[in-house]
């Protein structure tokens, strides 16, 4: 079983205008919503691939209900969050249909006690021996500690089960020391934790730092990976055109799945670079256009190699 663990969940709503325009009022063609968050998005598209899949982390009221009643009707993904006394988060992406960008409104989530953060801590440890690999992600929603995710790499680590950070700022600083098996930033989250816009010299920096492996998001110029094994960058064959929300989340899916199937690095950056760009095409974050993915797949360009990094 993978586990991932979403603590800031969300119910993701995409709206699509034919031109996105400040200060004036828009007719919305067409209206999506799916449980969401980062953690989640990755587990929708795990259970895509086949593998059997469990979301943890925080949901509450009306939203965190909506939430759960369609992670309910999601195929291969175990419902185990935890119900908190705030509000779930919304997050609104409008996607303009003529420039084919993406507008993004992130609400902060629910104000966490530490009682319902000394429960998750329990229920993560209970969990966690099911696991095969455990993926944090995302934002952390108010009251959590910002020290959450180290401590929750430590407890996976002495639980022997590996573990993967998708997350930014000050608690991916922290992650990052407590040694994960592999974490996945974006250029810009890299930058800012190392202080480095040179993607290879920074993920030299994040390795120094403690991760074991890391794999930097570039965009539209694919993956950047350094390992233990070797370096090794994979690029898409084309720059997609549509709706780039979730697709690192897809990137972290191919990743996750690869590390369970025990595929070699140029295996598994090649499914991540496919997935990432079949989900632009997709509606909404969570989903990949499986056509372009399997197309995509022998079109991927990855080099480099097994020299030691």
């Amino acid at each position: 079983m993978i586990l991932t663990v979403t603590l800031n969940t969300a119910l993701d709503i995409t709206y699509r205008v034919g031109a996105l325009r400040p200060h004036t009022s828009h007719r919305v063609s067409d209206v999506t919503e799916r449980p969401g968050g980062k953690g989640v998005n990755v587990a929708r598209v795990l259970a895509a691939l086949g593998h059997e899949t469990t979301v943890t982390g925080f949901a509450g009221g009306a939203t965190g209900r909506a939430v759960r009643e369609q992670l309910a009707e999601t195929p291969g993904v175990r419902d185990a969050l935890l119900p908190v006394a705030g509000a779930t988060r919304r997050t609104i992406a409008v996607v303009d249909e003529l420039t084919g960008d993406t507008t993004q409104l992130n609400e902060p989530g629910p104000q966490t006690a530490p009682a319902e953060w000394g429960a998750f801590l329990d229920h993560y440890e209970e969990l966690l021996g099911g696991a095969s690999v455990v993926a944090l992600c995302g934002s952390l929603p108010p009251g959590v500690p910002v020290g959450a995710y180290a401590g929750l790499i430590k407890t996976a680590r002495a639980a022997g089960v590996p573990v993967l950070l998708d997350t930014s700022g000050e608690p991916l600083r922290r992650g990052v020391a407590a040694r994960p098996d592999l974490v996945k930033p974006n250029a810009d989250e890299l930058a800012e934790l190392t202080g480095s816009h040179d993607p290879s010299r920074a993920t030299q920096d994040a390795r120094r730092r403690g991760a074991r492996t890391v794999v930097a998001s570039l965009g539209p110029q694919g993956l950047l990976a350094l390992t233990p094994e070797g370096r090794w960058r994979a690029v898409p064959p084309t720059h997609e055109h549509g709706n780039p929300t979730g697709a690192g989340d897809s990137a972290l899916a191919g990743l996750l799945s690869g590390l369970v199937e025990q595929l070699p690095w140029p295996d598994r950056l090649t499914r991540a670079v496919a997935l990432s760009a079949a989900t632009v095409r997709a509606p909404a974050a969570g989903e990949f256009d499986r056509a372009a993915y399997e197309k995509l797949l022998d079109r991927v360009t990855v080099t480099g190699g097994t020299t030691a990094a």
